[in-house]
């Protein structure tokens, strides 16, 4: 079903029209900033709607919230024609002005603004405003113009802010590739324990996370952090940079931190940072692992021998599978069975693999991971098939059965004589009605790596799947699609996503009648957890979670995505990932990063959220601006952490003030 149209363009005259004062009922403390205030609702519903000409008039409100609120709403628009009236916003009278165009000149990453961003910064009185220019800056600079952030005094006494602002900028242009020899020192030098918290956050965020970077040199400074930091998102950031580290004793460092820290997401940091090279020195602490209290790194433990094991038989990972009491780690160690089984080793394991999924009908999502692992064996090819195109198949375990047949079609041992066979299977999966199949099968066919152009020529099947789209809901498999036919024919530019995909108006009636403060408690079978929406800062996203709670909507819904240190996400009513409303919203963007405990709306890209939504376990600032934050954990984190795939959103409910 396609979304009601987008509102008509509001008038210029209407715009600059002084502000509507509505009758202020009793209980006025509890009332978000829209309830009463029609302007800040015109400069929300022009964000919304993204029309950059009716933001640009109240850049000149003589009302300093107005001119705050129009700035701030380009950070959501993104639209690089406001560079100059974003620019001109740096030199506003009021700070809070100032920051908000810094914010969102940041989300523009226009390298137009690098220069004049680095000028405003010397000049700048406001400390706080300071802050959000260095980081916009890294989100701005090129390789020519990193040097511009270093410009900031390394010891800049009392101005802690711009330190941390520094260091977010240098992670921000580090995300993107963009850095030196120079800025990698200086990351390292804001480790030490005299720099701020959130210094030290972002640096080690931005050694983790710099592509193709070599800490050699940095090793122990970086290990100082890894180890001794008492900010566990500290030690975590500078354990994955130690995956940047290569020497012989690096093993014995991870292996200590796996053994010794008492944060299981650093626990979680150092088996991913470990890799084959150094399987011998560490595998006794993995081992370990999958012991250890916390189901989470149990998984990642899993993982880490899936992965990385080396000179081991199948029946070693089989026998320990069979011990296991979490399903989920079990499920990935029998996929590590087979995949470093002998040849006789891999029938009886690949039996042993089908006779479990068929006892575990009652958990889909175990089912589901138990294909996974079969996805190893291409001897499983046949068995996978049959149970991902079964009646009446629950979605995950369809999703998951096409998603295998996929990852055995890229594994070197499948046969060459079975290639036609997958062809096969593709069509069959795109001429199926579900979409995760339909998308996932485009999805292989537009790989690179697969490079089926001469396998597979069937355009007018892909077409006909894409007529059968339901639009905005399932625009993911759209996307998949499109992608399969621009590759297949060989296009050399996009076809971009119709634009009809993402229009939902934001509900101003019911966003007028949520509190500031309101508060959502989500019962799940693990405990309960209270979010604290953010109206004022995503109205359109909180409007549409209020909506969806007052149906019932997550009742009974899963959380179908867990990864650890990173997510816990659910609500999607298919419970795989791929389902979503017959609507998508506009993505609102804030001055907000993701700490822990923030709560984001999931996306297949910018202005495609729905109703999928999740919590971060703890910091990961690569989503800042990138994905929705409509919400805040209040209570309930060691709930969080303790949920896993297949957990249920038992119902949602509203506290009143």
């Amino acid at each position: 079903m396609m979304r009601p149209s987008a509102l008509l363009p509001l008038a210029l005259p209407a715009l600059l029209a002084a502000c509507t004062t509505a009758r202020v009922p009793q209980n006025a403390a509890a009332l978000n900033q829209f309830a009463a205030d029609t302007t800040l609702r015109r400069i929300a519903t022009a964000q919304d709607q993204r029309q950059t000409a009716a933001l640009r008039p109240f850049l000149q409100s003589p009302k300093v919230r107005y001119r705050q609120a129009a700035a701030s709403a380009f950070g959501s628009v993104q639209d690089k024609a406001a560079l100059p009236d974003l620019l001109g916003a740096l030199s506003d009278a009021a700070p809070e002005v100032r920051q908000a165009a810094a914010f969102a000149l940041g989300q523009t990453a226009d390298s137009a603004a690098a220069a004049p961003l680095a000028n405003q910064i010397n000049t700048e009185t406001d400390a706080r405003v300071r802050r959000t220019q260095l980081e916009a800056l890294g989100k701005c600079v090129g390789k020519g113009s990193v040097a511009l952030l270093l410009r900031v005094p390394a010891n800049p006494g009392a101005d802690t802010l711009a330190t941390i602002g520094q260091a977010w900028g240098l992670y921000r242009a580090g995300l993107r590739g963009i850095t030196s020899e120079t800025s990698v020192r200086r990351a390292v030098s804001l480790l030490a324990r005299q720099q701020p918290l959130e210094a030290r956050l972002a640096a080690a965020q931005t050694l983790a996370r710099t592509p193709r970077l070599d800490l050699t040199a940095y090793e122990a400074p970086v290990a100082t952090a890894a180890t001794s930091d008492p900010s566990y998102a500290v030690r975590a950031g500078a354990t994955a940079a130690l995956g940047k580290v290569k020497t012989p004793g690096l093993a014995a460092t991870l292996a200590s931190i796996l053994r010794r820290d008492t944060d299981y997401r650093v626990r979680v940091a150092a088996l991913r940072a470990m890799n084959a090279s150094m399987y011998v020195p560490v595998k006794e602490a993995a081992w370990a692992a999958l012991d250890d209290a916390n189901a989470q790194v149990a998984v990642t433990a899993a993982e880490f021998f899936l992965n990385h094991a080396s000179g081991e038989t199948g029946q070693l990972f089989r026998d320990k599978a069979e011990r296991m009491n979490s399903w989920r780690a079990r499920s990935v160690l029998f996929a590590a069975a087979l995949k470093h089984a002998s040849a006789e080793e891999k029938e009886p394991i690949r039996k042993a693999i089908q006779q479990r999924y068929a006892g575990a009908a009652a958990n889909p999502y175990e089912q589901a991971f138990l294909l996974k692992a079969l996805g190893e064996d291409p001897g499983a090819y046949a068995f996978i098939e049959q149970a991902t195109f079964a009646p009446k198949q629950p979605a995950v375990v369809s999703t998951y059965g096409i998603e295998a047949l996929v990852a055995l079609r890229n594994n070197p041992a499948f046969p060459a004589g079975q290639q036609p066979l997958f062809i096969q299977t593709l069509e069959k999966a795109i001429a199926s009605n579900d979409v995760a199949l339909i998308g996932t099968a485009a999805g292989a066919l537009h790989d690179a790596k697969l490079n089926l152009r001469n396998e597979y020529r069937n355009l007018d099947l892909l077409r006909q799947a894409q007529q059968r789209i339901v639009l905005p809901r399932d625009v993911e498999a759209w996307q998949a699609l499109q992608q399969a036919l621009d590759f297949l024919e060989s296009k050399a530019t996009p076809t971009p996503t119709p634009s009809a995909a993402a229009q939902h108006p934001i509900d101003w009636k019911l966003v007028a009648g949520i509190p500031a403060g309101q508060r959502a408690v989500v019962h799940t079978s693990k405990g309960d957890v209270v979010l604290r929406l953010l109206v004022e800062e995503a109205p359109g996203s909180v409007a549409s979670f209020v909506q969806l709670v007052h149906q019932g909507f997550y009742n009974g819904k899963n959380f179908h995505r867990v990864v650890p240190n990173f997510v816990a996400q659910g609500g999607c009513p298919r419970g795989d990932g791929w389902g979503g409303t017959d609507y998508t919203l506009r993505s609102e963007f804030a001055d907000r990063q993701y700490a822990e405990g923030a709560v984001g709306l999931a996306s297949a890209g910018k202005d495609t959220e729905s109703c999928q939504w999740f919590i971060t376990h703890s910091p990961t600032p690569h989503l800042d601006g990138r994905y929705t934050i409509f919400a805040v954990v209040e209570r309930g984190m060691e709930v969080v952490h303790r949920i896993d795939i297949g957990d249920q959103i038992r119902s949602v409910e509203l506290q009143k003030p």
